[in-house]
């Protein structure tokens, strides 16, 4: 048998054909049409995951389910809003039942189901409770407990990338000000980074990036560091003592046996994981007692796909 895994993004959705054992088998991919609207992505979808199927010979007797991942909170009715996808309150899951009828459906948070991948068959795999932090353009997060993904009452758990963790010089998109993820995320270090250089002039990001701040990346910021940059040290310092606070905040919360850092900033895990175990240690309450691995995450951008596939485990 086997499950098939759909990964819904901003820019592009993916969708693979998944074993038993997690291994992608078949892949596809199409653009996410976020112009033409949401019945349009639904439709690209519908085409994307039969195409995958008969393209690939496979028998839908031997198809078990369909997995959705998709960047957003879903509500209990299956009603999302999605900013980003031009989606508001649309009824997402049951559309999808109504276009996939002869499957069982099951739809879930990006993160969420990232982190059920890791929990499964990657770094966070043996343990009872594990958390996967998403370093991204923003900050998302997955709770796994005892193997299955813990949503909270209403839907609305894990969503770590808004907890409140300072006070910020700009607030976050969701109107509060001080959240995780604008403190520890690509969009953050950036901004820090342009606040900094409107008064600094000195600092090899500047040549990187030929003067337009604009064009600021965060891979200048970490490549800056490994080059000694003065003001690529403080920012990534800043960076490192808030993510040290919200993890101690999980671990206070949770005590998980791993903290896993996932997404895009993770390719510079060297750097955002010297010390910051001893950093975390500082903020926690108990800071003689053993507490969480923090690695890195180890599926990389399979984890979506595996980890909505594997939703009906």
């Amino acid at each position: 048998m086997y499950s098939i895994g759909v990964d819904i993004g901003g820019t592009g959705i993916k969708a693979g054909i998944v074993s038993e054992n997690g291994q992608i088998i078949h892949r596809a991919n199409c653009k996410t049409d976020i112009e033409s609207g949401f019945d349009k992505i639904i439709s690209d979808i519908n085409n994307m995951v039969r195409d995958l199927i008969d393209y690939n010979q496979i028998n839908r007797n031997e198809i078990k389910s369909i997995g959705f991942g998709v960047p957003s909170f879903i509500n209990n009715e299956g009603i999302v809003t999605c900013v980003n996808l031009g989606w508001f309150e649309v009824e997402f899951v049951s559309k999808l039942k109504s276009t996939f009828p002869e499957f069982d459906i099951f739809v879930e948070n990006d993160a969420t189901v990232a982190a059920l991948a890791e929990s499964k068959f990657g770094s966070m795999n043996g343990k009872d409770i594990s958390v996967l932090i998403t370093l991204g353009t923003g900050l998302g997060g997955g709770i796994i407990i005892n193997g299955k993904p813990f949503t909270g009452n209403h839907g609305m758990a894990s969503e770590i990338g808004h907890v409140v963790i300072g006070e910020n010089t700009y607030n976050c998109n969701c109107g509060n000000n001080g959240c995780f993820e604008t403190f520890c995320s690509a969009t953050a270090l950036i901004k820090h980074t342009q606040e900094i250089l409107k008064e600094e002039n000195e600092s090899i990001i500047i040549n990187m990036c030929k003067g337009n701040f604009n064009e600021i990346d965060a891979k200048m910021v970490f490549d800056a560091y490994r080059m000694e940059d003065n003001l690529a040290k403080e920012v990534v310092s800043r960076f490192k003592h808030y993510l040290s606070i919200g993890i101690a905040g999980i671990v206070n919360t949770l005590d998980p046996g791993i903290i896993s850092i996932g997404g895009g900033l993770s390719k510079s895990s060297d750097i955002i994981l010297e010390g910051l175990k001893d950093m975390v240690r500082e903020h926690i309450l108990y800071k003689k007692e053993n507490f969480a691995d923090i690695e890195v995450a180890t599926l990389g951008n399979d984890a979506g796909i595996i980890g909505s596939a594997f939703l009906n485990k």
